[in-house]
């Protein structure tokens, strides 16, 4: 009868173990800069979807103002019961807070500018800048293009 050794033992070697953390270090590198690209787009995305939520609450306060027959009116009282200051007579969020602020209901993610109501700017709070934001002309009731080449 043969009899085993309890001595022998198994496990990698010292080659095997630094090839796989060389194989894992090159997925690594190769995969950071995808991860980081990925928080630009989301910004870029961001900008742009704040853009088709200000054009969406300028219709939506328009259409209610005129559906209220009321053209002398300066305020908007909204399904939810929210009211939204307008211009008298076009219906047209005010570039404020309790304007379009109160139309889109929630800022969230975003720094505004209310300073010049004629400008409202929407930046992201995470890198947005100058060169990433939405403009909003309380006036007119037209949203900018996004600007998106430095988010």
């Amino acid at each position: 009868m043969k009899q085993f050794s309890s001595n022998t033992q198994s496990g990698f070697t010292l080659v095997e173990l630094i090839v796989v953390i060389v194989v894992l270090g090159i997925l690594a590198a190769t995969a950071l800069p995808k991860f980081i690209n990925v928080s630009t787009e989301a910004r870029v995305a961001s900008v742009n979807g704040v853009t088709g939520a200000l054009r969406s609450a300028v219709s939506l306060v328009q259409a209610k103002y005129y559906a209220a027959g009321n053209t002398a009116a300066t305020t908007v009282t909204m399904q939810d019961n929210s009211t939204v200051t307008v211009a008298a007579g076009t219906g047209i969020p005010a570039g404020t807070a309790a304007g379009i602020g109160a139309a889109l209901q929630s800022t969230e993610g975003f720094a505004v500018d209310y300073t010049t109501a004629t400008a409202v700017t929407f930046r992201p709070t995470n890198g947005g800048g100058a060169n990433c934001q939405v403009a909003y002309d309380g006036s007119t009731g037209l949203v900018a293009q996004p600007v998106t080449s430095g988010c």
